[in-house]
């Protein structure tokens, strides 16, 4: 195991989506590269981005965020278990008590990023749809042509997945969502004369956006483009394990947003996340609305904040075969969805239920797959790597199958893309009912088409409620109990579940958020799409047909900017501010927006020689002590 601690999780957790976040001691350095490669991910060179916001680590560490409305709502106390749970899916995570004075300074980095990212999002709230439609597809192509880089990166930095197919997630998160939204409208007013109705968008606001270690940077893509597309600013908070490439990948979006036109902070990111200050900007009332893309623990910490959060739950996806499918062809789409990144995707295949007429001939094909199909030692012996004393290894998240194999002391032809470890009955005793996160497919067997929807059913009961499955039938009414029997909220008909639940293979919304709605105790059930960050003020007239309704042709509230977008303004008492003096402020070039964001410092004579940023640090603790000294 190369002397590394084996990381370990509770089986059947959601081990890949827990936004664990550090809390140990702080250093004055970030671990953000400025467009770097992966090799300089630990580097400082570099400033950030404009148009950008990000945090340094606590206890003084550089913030590049501005706190000019310093005052933008303070934070209304914790809420609950940021971290969220496993240790794998966060990279072996130390959550751990707050340091003295450490609940001060998260609340006042959190201030800083959600006001300028409340500015930004109260500018955006009136531009037009043309500029909109242009600010967005400058991102999705500046994206687009990032994928493979931060694809790479993002399998160096996390060990998770494979780069090639990461590449087609990162490709269809941006150019691909764009194009598929670019013709929905989420700007202009809708006039309805038959109902007499004017229906007015207005945006969420500020959107914070918690994103995985296992489908990092396509989901700082997919949600940074839907946030624009519907004319909001959004706060990217990346697992600490992919921080890194998440980091740099909004720095560069939001350069390319600012440079197109949009206001200055309308993409921040949170460059060194530690539990209480995530939990701190979930729990700010300038944040509008969660987006929480996570495990359990996450994302009910999310709901638990006080604000609205879309949160979307872990699978644990059930496959089943009969006995009318084309055989030849489900073995294929199976393999494919299963070894499709490593199994990192939440959609993953998790438990195959084949009947007992076509297991034969289906496991037969799948091996032609280069699927491995286990005997008894060997599956014994896979089980007890996996999940040893009933905890998922995390070290094998995300691994290929032939080294998990090798880890566990079985021989397969290198070129094994699955492991097909076969089991008796479908019940929470049995590990490979869980999921697995990883090339490893449990396989039950059922009588008939009837008792193998009865073992789906089971599976999600065991975990994923909500969440997805998939079906291989040519058989329509076996098809429609299926979807009817098994509590999910999405099937894959004759498809891969990995891309076609995700809306890549298949009709639904491409997305990289699912919801489990009411049954994964979800308070969405699709899908996310750009209609889930907006909401409708509708002018209704009164429906007497005397009252006659208004013109209402060719209006619209909103409007292209005019001249240059204005950076995003300084308290007067701040470095950098008009009429403040040099002595102490910041260098900045033009347009580079807050006052914290270049690196460099114009030395200060006056405070021992203490940063910009830990002198305010420091100034708002004091502010705070005294606050409590008065009783405010």
């Amino acid at each position: 195991m190369n002397g590394r601690p084996r990381r370990t999780v509770p089986s059947g957790g959601s081990v890949s989506h827990d936004h664990a976040v550090f809390s140990g001691p702080a250093t004055e350095k970030t671990a953000r590269s400025s467009r770097g490669t992966p090799a300089a991910n630990n580097s400082l060179q570099g400033r950030p981005r404009p148009g950008s916001t990000s945090t340094g680590s606590a206890g003084g560490g550089r913030a590049t965020g501005s706190s000019g409305a310093a005052g933008g709502g303070r934070a209304t106390g914790s809420s609950g278990a940021a971290g969220g749970g496993g240790a794998a899916g966060g990279g072996g995570a130390a959550v751990g008590a707050a340091r003295p004075g450490e609940s001060v300074a998260a609340a006042y980095r959190a201030r800083q990023i959600l006001a300028r990212a409340h500015w930004a999002a109260a500018a955006f709230a009136d531009y037009d749809r043309q500029t909109v439609l242009r600010i967005a597809e400058a991102v999705a192509i500046a994206a687009h042509a990032e994928s493979r880089r931060y694809a790479e990166w993002a399998v160096k930095e996390t060990g998770f997945g494979v780069a090639e197919h990461k590449t087609i997630k990162n490709e269809a998160c941006s150019l691909g969502v764009f194009e598929r939204y670019r013709d929905e409208d989420y700007v202009s007013p809708r006039v309805d004369s038959a109902a007499k109705i004017v229906s007015l968008p207005r945006p969420a606001g500020v959107i914070l956006a918690l994103t995985p270690s296992t489908n990092p940077v396509c989901s700082v893509f997919f949600k940074v483009i839907l946030a624009l597309l519907t004319r909001n600013a959004i706060v990217v908070s990346p697992h600490p394990m992919a921080k890194g490439c998440c980091t740099d990948a909004a720095l560069l979006l939001a350069e390319v947003a600012t440079e197109a036109g949009a206001p200055d902070g309308v993409i921040s990111v949170v460059e060194d996340p530690t539990v209480q200050l995530v939990e701190t900007l979930m729990a700010d009332p300038v944040t509008d609305v969660i987006v929480a893309t996570g495990g359990t623990a996450m994302v009910r910490s999310a709901y638990r904040s006080g604000n609205p959060a879309l949160g979307v739950g872990p699978g644990n996806v059930p496959v089943l075969v009969d006995a009318t499918a084309d055989l030849a062809a489900a073995a294929r789409r199976i393999v494919d969805s299963k070894a499709f990144d490593n199994s990192v995707l939440c959609t993953n295949e998790s438990v195959l239920v084949v009947e007992a007429g076509a297991r034969q001939q289906l496991l037969r094909e799948m091996q032609r797959q280069h699927a491995a199909l286990l005997d008894e030692a060997d599956r014994d012996r896979l089980r007890a790597y996996l999940f040893p004393d009933g905890l998922l290894n995390g070290d094998a998240i995300g691994k290929d199958a032939a080294w998990i194999a090798s880890q566990a002391g079985i021989r397969v032809p290198p070129r094994t893309r699955l492991l097909l470890a076969p089991f008796d009955l479908v019940v929470p005793e049995e590990p490979f009912c869980k999921e697995k996160l990883s090339p490893v497919l449990g396989v039950a067997t059922a009588r008939d088409a009837r008792h193998g929807i009865e073992a789906a059913r089971a599976v999600v009961r065991i975990g994923g409620a909500g969440h997805s499955a998939a079906i291989h039938s040519e058989d329509a009414e076996t098809i429609m109990r299926y979807a009817a029997r098994v509590p999910v909220l999405r099937v894959a008909v004759n498809a891969g579940n990995s891309t076609g639940s995700a809306g890549l293979d298949t009709n639904l919304a491409p997305s990289m958020t699912l919801g489990t709605g009411f049954v994964g105790r979800s308070s969405i059930g699709e899908n996310l799409e750009p209609r889930h960050l907006v909401n409708w003020t509708r002018a209704a007239y009164n429906s007497d047909s005397s009252v006659p309704f208004g013109n209402f042709a060719g209006l619209v509230p909103w409007q292209a900017p005019t001249g240059q977008v204005p950076a995003y303004p300084v308290a007067s008492n701040l470095p950098g501010a008009p009429g403040a003096g040099t002595a102490g402020a910041a260098r900045r070039e033009p347009g580079a927006g807050g006052p914290w964001a270049d690196q460099d410092r114009v030395p200060d004579d006056r405070g021992g020689g203490l940063s910009d940023s830990v002198r305010a640090l420091l100034r708002a603790l004091i502010i705070d002590e005294l606050r409590q000294l008065v009783g405010e």
